[in-house]
């Protein structure tokens, strides 16, 4: 894969260095295997000549996309999230049209969308939540049902042409949403709307829609109205609960017009205002990114108290991050010493605390005090001598810690286990 050639017989203008940069990324952001069984190592055992096809067929239009192995996520209310798995090959293709839209389109993207963004965090999207639930009493929680399955194929190419006239681009995309979906027992089906999740040009190609369809509409209709909108998760702030309604009967008119609903359980008009609650309103909090904004006590340095409606992990992130550590099943790692426990857990806790310990790092004591006690019944489950004795395994475990405070990620924090 050499510079920027292109062949004069080749019609589109797709440059050999620009698939190789896309595989690049697509390597730094891991991920499975497709419908044709090739994992990335796989796909690095012939990678000069693997990526030598791909440009070639890109750059000559004979590029066509396998199929999208679907693959099925649990979610707590007992239904599942479909993924949509592309191919390495795949996902590399599309890579090299995200890597050519992007620029242009972050000059046009609205300030206050914050996913999958270069320059933007969801970190951004939930101080901004955070400090606008302070100054507007209510909140419209926004939830687009089945918002990536339900797109429509023929609106989401009417945005695109909007942003590009490329031929070659415009001809992949449409390609890449009419890929067939693989299901799990081998069996296609054919798509008429939507854009699978876990497809490297679906974030892209929903921000560009959402664009269109919510930020720049509500930015028209509603100047003076604040929100954030992260890929499909949106909040918007209200003055009043009249202007909150009227506003949510016109989303639910516009997103209609876009040939999609809002969900009408969890779509919600939410009061946030500081202070005591009053009880006649449904809803008092709500979720946001992973955080639950709600009025909690707050203590001041000075030692006093006050309410303050702010942000904290959520009990549904918490209860994923439970689940996480049983499916390490530590106690099945009894050949392991302290030190080779620290190395598997610190990585997943400092990601962690990287992203729910930023807004109110306090909630997660209890979450760090279970991993502590599950620390103390590795070590029962190691050694004969502290089993069935806790004193014991407590004291032994203390002693790892004043010997080393900062073997694992939430020690070094302060959360340490206590007698």
């Amino acid at each position: 894969m050499g510079g920027l050639i292109v062949t004069k017989q080749k019609p589109w203008s797709i440059s050999k260095k620009q698939v190789l940069n896309a595989y690049r990324k697509v390597k730094r952001n891991k991920g499975g295997a497709g419908v044709d069984n090739v994992s990335l190592k796989d796909f690095e055992k012939d990678l000069k000549n693997n990526l030598y096809k791909l440009w070639n067929r890109m750059s000559s239009g004979s590029y066509f996309p396998k199929s999208v192995k679907e693959v099925e996520i649990p979610k707590k209310d007992g239904s599942v999230r479909k993924l949509g798995i592309p191919t390495v090959s795949d996902r590399i293709a599309q890579m090299v049209v995200v890597e050519m839209l992007q620029p242009n389109l972050e000059k046009v993207f609205h300030k206050d969308s914050y996913g999958f963004r270069k320059e933007k965090r969801a970190h951004d999207a939930l101080d901004k939540a955070r400090k606008l639930c302070w100054r507007y009493d209510w909140v419209i929680d926004l939830d687009i049902k089945g918002f990536f399955d339900n797109l429509e194929h023929e609106l989401i190419m009417k945005v695109i042409k909007i942003h590009t006239d490329k031929k070659w681009v415009l001809m992949y995309i449409e390609r890449w949403l009419k890929s067939r979906i693989q299901k799990k027992d081998g069996k296609l089906i054919e798509r008429s709307k939507g854009t699978p999740q876990g497809g490297v040009i679906s974030p892209l190609l929903a921000n560009m829609f959402l664009n269109h369809a919510f930020d720049m509409w509500i930015s028209r209709e509603f100047p003076t109205v604040e929100f954030e909108r992260y890929a499909d998760d949106i909040i918007v702030h209200c003055k009043t609960l009249e202007q909150a309604e009227f506003i949510l009967f016109c989303i639910r008119k516009r997103t209609e017009r876009c040939k999609l609903t809002l969900h009408p359980k969890k779509t919600k008009i939410v009061y946030c205002k500081d202070g005591k609650r009053n009880k006649k309103y449904p809803y008092i909090k709500f979720t946001f990114l992973g955080y639950t904004f709600q009025n909690r006590k707050t203590r001041t340095r000075a030692g006093k108290y006050f309410y303050n409606f702010s942000p904290a992990v959520s009990k549904d992130a918490l209860k994923k991050m439970y689940s996480k550590i049983r499916e390490l099943e530590l106690h099945k790692k009894v050949l392991s010493d302290i030190f080779e426990i620290a190395k598997l857990l610190n990585p997943i806790l400092r990601g962690w605390i990287n992203y729910y310990g930023k807004f109110r790092k306090s909630a997660l004591a209890l979450f760090f005090h279970r991993i502590n006690l599950r620390l103390i019944k590795w070590a029962q489950w190691k050694y004969k001598r502290l089993r069935y004795k806790n004193r014991r395994s407590i004291a032994w475990i203390r002693n790892i810690h004043r010997s080393n405070p900062d073997l694992f990620a939430h020690w070094s924090i302060g959360y340490i286990p206590k007698a």
